[in-house]
């Protein structure tokens, strides 16, 4: 199974967007996939149509501990795609779990342990209320009485707009991280700081932890300002950009309200052909589609010009993201951390070992030398 975390410490750059309308999409490619929310507002679990004020288990009480995933997993409208539903009481785990022994693992363990029970494929009794809102006929319709669940293809994770606990947990979960990059200069200034922590959390807690790549959100070939974000991702991350870009889109903005996937509320529109793209191109199946992702949004207005005659300006100036050496080491496979002068020896520390780490390098006196 690939456990793919999606996250950006900074909020409204795609992320909850991103998660639901790649599942879907990989579903609608015959892949079976487990959407996890792991943010308090509970925007995913919303978005796919579920009340989380009316879930009886959730998230949380994963993490606390003495629920398993199997009594929380809920299905979709979508075939194929599943949810694990957030609370608002995620609000609070941090400092209830603040003096938990290995609180950073807490859902990795959860995870391994549902992997345990599946086996290789083997079915697990999921509960008889594991339907999306009311209608349980029309969410389980073509089931029957046989409520089984089998492994999953894929497991992607919405992480909270921050870097602590919950993100943490997303991370040391995962084996691979997708970034969503609104394709504007201050979403393009926190790279820096969420890379750094992709990287540390890799070599302290997760050894199998790559970066699957950078995502272009609400990217619009007609302003200047969009392709000088990407250039410049472009000059210090390389193939790390993925080639689909997704355009601004109204529908995308209503579907959540209609609880639905974009593919549901409007197959037709550009948000679906750009997150189609996305999914075949993370499922490795094709290229993405001619056009996908790429072409100018008549909805959108801006500083208009060509692509090619766009001027460099203050994003290009910018130093460097990464190194070449560190960008190589976090798209490595699993086994290459050994370059980076650490094993999984420290695969122990805590999320307050990193955010120390983190706040050391990024400290005046740290820079200067």
């Amino acid at each position: 199974m690939r456990r793919i975390a999606i996250i950006n410490q900074k909020g409204g750059v795609g992320k909850t967007t991103t998660a639901v309308n790649l599942g879907a999409g990989l579903a609608a490619l015959g892949k079976s996939v487990l959407l996890l929310d792991l943010d308090a507002q509970s925007n995913l679990t919303l978005h796919l149509d579920v009340d989380p004020s009316r879930v009886e288990r959730s998230v949380y009480d994963v993490l606390r501990g003495g629920t398993g995933i199997e009594a929380v997993i809920r299905k979709t409208s979508t075939p194929g795609l599943y949810v694990l539903p957030a609370h608002i009481d995620l609000a609070g785990a941090e400092s209830e779990m603040s003096n938990e022994v290995g609180r950073e693992t807490l859902l990795r363990d959860a995870l391994e342990a549902y992997a345990a029970k599946t086996g290789r494929g083997a079915p697990v009794a999921m509960p008889r209320d594991a339907f999306v809102g009311s209608d349980a006929g029309a969410a389980g319709s073509g089931d029957g009485d046989a409520l089984v669940l089998r492994s999953f293809d894929y497991l992607i994770l919405d992480c909270p707009p921050s870097l602590g606990f919950l993100s943490i947990n997303g991370l040391t979960a995962a084996n691979e991280v997708l970034i969503p990059l609104q394709t504007q200069f201050f979403a393009l200034q926190g790279m820096t700081k969420l890379l750094d922590v992709v990287r540390l959390v890799r070599k302290r807690l997760n050894p199998s932890l790559r970066l699957l790549g950078i995502v272009p959100c609400l990217y619009d070939a007609r302003t200047k300002l969009s392709q000088e974000v990407i250039d410049e991702v472009a000059s210090h991350l390389g193939n790390l950009l993925l080639k689909t870009r997704i355009r601004p889109n109204v529908k995308l903005a209503e579907a959540p309200s209609h609880g639905k996937t974009i593919f549901e509320y409007a197959p037709e529109s550009r948000g679906a052909l750009d997150y189609m793209s996305l999914a075949r191109e993370i499922a490795g199946e094709l290229e993405p589609a001619p056009g996908g992702g790429l072409a100018a949004n008549e909805e959108e207005e801006g500083d208009h010009a060509p692509i090619g005659g766009a001027a460099r300006g203050s994003a290009s100036a910018s130093p460097p993201l990464l190194s070449h050496s560190e960008v190589k080491l976090l798209a490595a496979p699993p086994g290459a951390e050994a370059e980076d002068g650490e094993g999984a020896g420290g695969a122990h520390d805590s999320a307050a070992t990193i955010a120390s780490e983190d706040a050391r390098k990024s400290s005046p006196t740290s820079r200067g030398s």
